[in-house]
């Protein structure tokens, strides 16, 4: 394996984070289909808890999220039971905001627009 993705953004902790609760499959290259805990997002990626993933720093996912459809995500960090990843382009702000109106029901947990 190489030495993982070289991303050009490493550091958008900061951006507003939207807690959901949604599982999906995702696709590895290697390892097939992942089940995975989605229990934030943000407009540049989200973080998963529970099971060890088995995976390295830099390694590829390809996940389908409602209203962005098929995206890869790219591994950031991983500490104990969550693991965050960074997707590998810019989603649009209307794509994002209909994918939070969807995962986030609660409207006191949605941003202010």
């Amino acid at each position: 394996m190489g030495l993982g993705a070289q991303l050009s953004v490493t550091d958008l902790r900061r951006s507003s984070r939207h807690p959901i609760d949604f599982r999906l499959i995702a696709e590895h290259r290697q390892r097939g289909d992942l089940h995975l805990h989605i229990v934030n997002v943000s407009a540049h990626g989200f973080m998963v808890q529970g099971e060890d993933l088995g995976l390295g720093r830099g390694e590829r996912v390809t996940v389908r999220l409602p209203h962005i459809g098929r995206i890869e995500a790219h591994l950031i960090w991983v500490s104990g039971d969550r693991a965050g990843f960074q997707f590998e382009r810019i989603i649009r702000v209307s794509e994002f905001m209909a994918l939070i109106d969807e995962l986030q029901p609660n409207p006191r947990l949605r941003s202010r627009r």
